[in-house]
């Protein structure tokens, strides 16, 4: 007998009535015109695609500061363009030096070993990230065919600081160094060219500010020599780099490319490029540091000392006799406002990524997470917090607002 069709609910009905602030780790708020363009749907193999991708690569090359042309999309989460980057290089015989200090470094390990490579995992030790004398040392004792690591681990709150030193290293010992940018790129310095990155990372939904569910990798010459160059058979057919350069490089068929999700990729790209870099950088570190003061100043304590500290996202130390559950439930019922909790950690995490760095989100993030605290019995002083907040954005230009 046929099934009946169940009872359906608009999506309206589903929705809260006032959208939620999204000031998590991600994803994050996105402008009207991402948005916009994520409600467009075009031939994904006609001529006018054929300029969208020509320039999305050209934007991506600026944001990745590369040269190089093999910049691709990924029709997928920014773990999809991880798995790209991991399963095209390497495969059973080859080895992988994984730094590891959390949830998205360690997630790199676990791919190249599902691939069959040879995989030594390098811990950092408590809140910080793998030091340059352990990967130096690490190094020195045996050959590794690739290096891994992530920019700013957004479950912890680390930044790898010593990153283009650990690539100078690499290529010093001859390894492909793989960077997971997704929380970083357009948010702080990446030099991929000038560092000597092979491979680098990016998903829409965090740094770029774009939808999630579209990512960005690039390949420099090396990585693909290594791609084009090897025997093993590819274990994936979407996530195989050369089938998808056909359609990134070519504009030929691969698969059906997600269009609304690339375009909407091209207005966030299109709106860095307007912003440029160097101010783009300034706006979120003077964002991040205010909202940083603005926190420790109301009573809250910061989780990763200063010189490790992550700017891209902020992780909190939960008050005692609360839970960061609890807080972030009142958070989002009273104040229409969201934050993360955290993988295993008892932490609070801001995103202070594209969108999320405006003067009037840090002012409600900041409100929000004091009185959510506040009411579950936590002594805080909310006002010096904001005042503090207000004092640390020290200068008023136009990107610090809509």
């Amino acid at each position: 007998m046929p099934l009946s069709p169940p009872e359906t609910q608009q999506l309206d009905a589903i929705l809260p009535t006032e959208p939620l602030l999204l000031m998590g780790a991600g994803p994050v708020p996105i402008s009207h015109a991402v948005s916009r363009a994520n409600g467009v749907v075009i031939n994904h193999l006609g001529e006018t695609m054929d300029a969208v991708i020509s320039n999305v690569k050209l934007m991506g090359r600026y944001a990745f500061q590369t040269v190089s042309d093999k910049i691709i999309g990924v029709s997928g989460p920014a773990s999809a363009a991880m798995e790209m980057g991991i399963t095209n290089i390497l495969w059973p015989g080859r080895s992988v030096l994984a730094l590891s200090m959390g949830t998205f470094s360690g997630r790199m390990a676990e791919m190249a070993e599902g691939v069959g490579a040879d995989v030594t995992v390098l811990e950092s030790s408590g809140i910080a990230p793998v030091r340059l004398e352990q990967v130096r040392e690490a190094l020195a004792k045996e050959h590794f065919d690739v290096v891994t690591l992530v920019q700013g681990e957004t479950s912890c709150g680390v930044k790898m600081k010593c990153l283009p030193e650990v690539a100078q290293l690499a290529k010093e010992h001859g390894a492909l160094l793989v960077v997971d940018a997704v929380c970083t790129l357009t948010t702080m310095p990446m030099q991929m060219d000038e560092w000597g990155v092979d491979i680098a990372i990016a998903g829409g939904q965090k740094g770029l500010s774009s939808i999630p569910g579209v990512s960005l990798i690039a390949f420099s010459d090396d990585a693909w020599q290594t791609i084009e160059s090897r025997k093993a058979r590819q274990p994936h057919w979407c996530l195989d780099a050369v089938r998808a350069q056909t359609f990134w490089g070519s504009q030929q068929y691969h698969y059906t490319a997600p269009v609304p999700g690339i375009l909407a990729l091209h207005e966030a790209l299109r709106q860095i490029c307007e912003e440029t870099l160097p101010l783009r950088f300034e706006r979120h570190r003077i964002s991040s540091i205010a909202l940083q003061a603005g926190i420790e100043a109301m009573g809250l304590r910061l989780f990763v000392p200063i010189k490790d500290r992550l700017n891209s996202v902020v992780a909190i130390c939960t008050p005692k006799d609360t839970s960061s559950a609890q807080v972030r439930k009142i958070m989002s019922n009273r104040f229409n406002v969201e934050i993360s909790g955290a993988f295993g950690l008892d932490i609070m995490r801001i995103g202070q990524m594209g969108e999320q760095c405006r003067s009037h989100n840090l002012f409600k993030v900041l409100y929000a997470l004091g009185m959510s605290c506040r009411q579950k019995g936590v002594d805080l002083d909310v006002s010096l917090g904001m005042a503090e907040l207000e004092s640390n954005l020290v200068i008023d230009p136009e990107y610090l607002v809509d």
